[in-house]
């Protein structure tokens, strides 16, 4: 029998949609430091990912908003490219709807901190998470998240995995994450918290409540959140800057891993 959670998390395939929310990133040590900001973020099946476009939204040309197959994976055909790296990784048996979560371009600009690619079985339960990463000097790795048995993931599911990428030239590359998915209706948590070996260190959220992927929704998102692709990175380098100023230890970039994906904890 399939549990409550797997069903409501199963909602995630149910067409593009458009979702308007918060991130939220608190630090914990050694000093304290929060901020929210209002985003908005697609979801994409990726079955149907080349008929998303509209009047607002491209995929793979410039327009208002947009998405392009090369910010992604290896560039390329993004269902292809995941499903390849399923079956890589021993998990080929999901060949259900594959939903892409991800900030889109807007007027041609975008970075995404994290796009989370979310996988599921035939019978629409949520199985497996790829946490594609990007950092602020160009680079990326990939968090492959699922149930050590296998089962369908829900909202009372804890995935783990140890941290391999350097994001914050103010964190070390050491302890590793805790990942959560939950969803209720038309809301949807992704939380993310990371803890070295002193305990939580910083506890991170994106959250938002859908709507269809329309006109409406699109005009909505521009005129109220002006330029917030941009506004993402903005902030990142302001923050920075607000811990630099509070003497908060200068980490230098590593060498990155020799590995493009981390698999869960098992």
């Amino acid at each position: 029998m399939r549990r409550p959670e797997a069903d409501a998390l199963s909602a995630a395939a149910s067409g593009p949609r458009i979702f308007f929310g918060k991130v939220m990133h608190r630090r914990l040590r050694p000093v304290e430091n929060r901020f929210v900001y209002g985003v908005f973020f697609l979801r994409l099946p990726l079955s149907t990912i080349a008929r998303a476009g509209s009047t607002l939204f491209s995929i793979n040309r410039w327009n208002v908003f947009s998405l392009r197959y090369a910010d992604y994976g290896i560039g390329g055909d993004p269902l292809k490219w995941i499903r390849g790296l399923l079956s890589r990784e021993g998990l080929g048996h999901l060949d259900g709807e594959i939903v892409l979560q991800t900030f889109p371009r807007v007027l041609g600009y975008v970075f995404n901190p994290v796009s989370f690619w979310l996988c599921h079985d035939k019978a629409g339960a949520l199985r497996a998470v790829l946490a594609e990463v990007r950092n602020t000097f160009g680079e990326s790795h990939a968090y492959l998240l699922a149930r050590s048995d296998g089962g369908a993931i829900g909202a009372g599911d804890v995935l783990e995995a140890r941290k391999d990428f350097h994001v914050s030239p103010f964190l070390k590359i050491e302890g590793g994450y805790r990942f959560r998915f939950v969803e209720s209706g038309t809301r949807c948590l992704v939380r993310i918290d990371y803890a070295d070996s002193d305990g939580d260190m910083l506890h991170t959220s994106i959250s938002g409540e859908s709507a269809p992927l329309s006109t409406r929704a699109l005009l909505r998102a521009f005129f109220g959140y002006p330029l917030m692709t941009l506004g993402v990175i903005l902030r990142i380098h302001l923050q920075a800057l607000r811990l630099w100023l509070r003497r908060v230890p200068f980490i230098t970039k590593p060498v990155p891993p020799a590995k493009a994906i981390t698999r869960w904890a098992q």
